[in-house]
């Protein structure tokens, strides 16, 4: 660590700072991010394209008076390093260390938590009316990206705090570089005019002299506002923002930190909302990410000489295999069409969107508008697969519920990043989804143990009439039972794995792989156990489960979901019906967010990895040993 950012020790540093330390600064912090991402992963393009631009806020503004708001919160290590954490940085994303997204326990200058997109407006419009309303002096900043800014929930925002007329300063991060160099000129230019002070005198001095000529001054004065509005339509990029209630100043440059200090101070004078426009490159200052900014979005452990992947595997995600298997069945279908939100890469659909680019849509980050796309595309005969991840699912549950379910639709909802995804925390597990979908009436569940199973279940999909949700994990989509005789998929019908007599364990998806290993484990105990595959969450296998309840007396379910509302609840409640007298053991997460973490460690931490769920069975056993010993020598007592 060089020796400005190594004598850091906080933002007080960072206002006596002049220009040239100030760049200095940047590249140290770029640098020390590449090293820490490069070692534990994480989000590296977006965090390097806001270096100037954090830097510039804290320079500017005071933390934790003023607020600033990060939307999504991805891109907030440099905010990190600014306010006090740059010794602990180390443990970014590690179990116990500093989280990869904002988080209120760790420091005072964390405000607001996020993690899903679309956000910072309406907490900052909350931030600024609670404000108002308490008489207080402070700046809040909101700062979005301009794929945040193509979700409803930004407009909303916008559209309420232009009512409001508070006090807001927008930020919009643009790393797309979209405009080119003359209007972003001519904009920098009409933005210096706007911003400064005595361009507002002059507004409201020509106004007064205008409206006080009698008879025709305030003929002549709309004239001039007419024409001067119709000349902002061809001169000022931000004329949509503007035409919102909010200032526009911008597009300034994003990697100029003394004019982004510029245009800060002077929003700070502005009455009313005010959008800065902001122009950066994402993965500035490390070529691999520049040239690559989709890799680098979220990025495994690397090597930074050449920006390569430290673990290569040649097996195929099952994200891989949703998008291939598509492709094959769409090749035979054309009534398939596939749906995703701003993710084509991220859930294996490029193939299908480069083989049927009329049948594919993005729909941006705009979840709640995917889920009722794809409800209108089936109203009209189409078979849609709306791949999304679980966490972001969530966004459309209104969605799936309303448009989707009510009207009995053949969407599917293909549900990637189930369970646990380690790093990134609370906002990204996808530990709700079996629970949030459960009870909702038409909707279908189903869940894969392994490649092949996954495979026939997309091919169920395909032609099954209903809503139907297909949930998998994140990673390596492996056939673990290739030796197993799998039966075709029968709506609502589980399978037998192995047959035993004294323990069953009922699992769901990835934990059928993990109750075998859970046997395995338990090999030299004696224990008879059964495993079964449920395939299906919703409707349950409630004869072949009925079976096992008359021959096992302790049944053990296994779903890498909370426990509350889950897989485990269905058969608990089935049990209850059937008058089951066994113990029942629910393996699951419980009624808590999940923390980062590998996956290894939140297993080991929540008592679901093989070895704890192997104790957790085997002291049951002693335990109802114990128990019915006891009873029997109470009868003899007695006798």
């Amino acid at each position: 660590m060089s020796s400005i950012l190594s004598n850091y020790e906080g933002l007080n540093d960072l206002k006596k700072m002049n220009i040239d330390q100030l760049n200095i600064l940047s590249e140290e912090i770029r640098q020390l991010i590449i090293n820490v991402v490069a070692r534990n992963g994480g989000h590296l393009a977006s965090n390097l394209g806001v270096v100037e631009l954090t830097i510039a806020l804290h320079r500017v503004f005071n933390s934790s008076r003023d607020k600033i708001i990060w939307d999504v919160g991805h891109q907030s290590y440099v905010h990190k390093i600014l306010t006090g954490r740059k010794d602990e940085f180390q443990t970014l994303r590690q179990y116990k260390g500093l989280s990869g997204f904002p988080k209120r326990k760790e420091s005072e200058h964390d405000i607001f938590e996020t993690g899903h997109s679309s956000t910072s407006i309406s907490a900052g419009l909350g931030y600024a009316l609670a404000r108002d309303i308490k008489e207080e002096k402070s700046n809040i900043i909101s700062v979005i990206g301009d794929g945040a800014m193509t979700a409803g929930m930004a407009f909303e925002a916008l559209n309420h705090a232009s009512d409001e007329k508070a006090n807001l300063i927008v930020i919009l991060n643009d790393n797309e570089m979209s405009i080119s160099p003359n209007v972003g000129g001519l904009s920098q230019y009409l933005n210096r005019i706007r911003t400064a002070p005595t361009y507002f005198k002059m507004k409201e001095d020509v106004e007064n002299i205008l409206n006080s000529i009698p008879a025709i001054g305030k003929k002549v004065f709309k004239t001039a506002e007419r024409a001067k509005d119709s000349l902002k339509y061809f001169l000022v990029p931000g004329i949509f923002f503007e035409e919102l209630g909010f200032k526009y100043l911008g597009p300034i440059n994003g990697h100029n930190i003394l004019e982004i200090v510029d245009v800060l101070e002077r929003a700070k004078t502005v009455e009313g909302p005010v959008l800065i426009h902001v122009l950066t490159k994402k993965g500035k200052g490390y070529k691999p990410a520049e040239d690559n900014p989709d890799k680098f979005h979220s990025a495994p452990p690397f090597e930074i000489d050449s920006g390569k992947t430290k673990k290569k595997t040649d097996k195929l995600s099952y994200s891989d295999v949703l998008g291939n298997t598509l492709v094959e069945i769409a090749e035979k279908n054309d009534k398939i069409v596939a749906i995703t939100a701003a993710m084509p890469a991220g859930t294996g659909l490029s193939s299908f969107k480069q083989r049927f680019p009329k049948r594919f849509f993005d729909v941006g980050i705009a979840e709640q508008h995917g889920v009722t796309l794809s409800a209108g595309l089936a109203s009209n005969g189409l078979r849609p697969f709306f791949a999304v991840y679980s966490t972001f699912l969530q966004r459309g549950y209104d969605q799936v519920l309303h448009d989707v379910c009510i009207q009995n639709l053949p969407v599917t909802f293909a549900i990637d990043r189930a369970g646990l995804v380690g790093s990134d925390g609370e906002t990204h597990h996808g530990v709700f989804d079996l629970s949030y979908l459960n009870h909702i009436p038409n909707m279908t569940i189903m869940a894969p143990k392994d490649k092949s199973e996954f495979i026939d279940m997309i091919n169920f999909c395909a032609e099954y009439n209903g809503p139907i949700a297909l949930r998998y994990p994140r990673g390596s989509c492996n056939d673990f039972f290739n030796t197993f005789q799998q039966k075709s998929i029968e709506l609502g019908k589980g399978e037998i794995i192995s047959e035993g007599k004294d323990i069953a364990i009922i699992a769901i998806g990835k934990m059928v792989e993990h109750g075998y290993k859970v046997i395995e484990k338990l090999k030299d105990e004696k224990l008879s156990i059964t495993l079964v595959n449920a395939r299906f969450v919703k409707p349950l296998d409630e004869e072949l489960i009925s079976d096992i309840s008359k021959n096992h007396s302790i049944i053990v379910t296994m779903e890498d979901n909370a426990k509350i509302g889950g897989f485990g609840s269905n058969i608990n409640d089935l049990l209850i019906r059937l008058r089951y007298k066994g113990e029942i053991i629910n393996i699951g997460f419980p009624d808590q967010f999940i923390e980062h973490g590998s996956i290894d460690e939140l297993l080991k931490q929540y008592e679901m990895d093989v070895d704890s769920i192997a104790s957790i069975i085997k002291n049951t056993v002693s335990m109802l040993g114990e128990i019915w010993w006891q009873r029997i020598k109470n009868a003899l007592i007695f006798y």
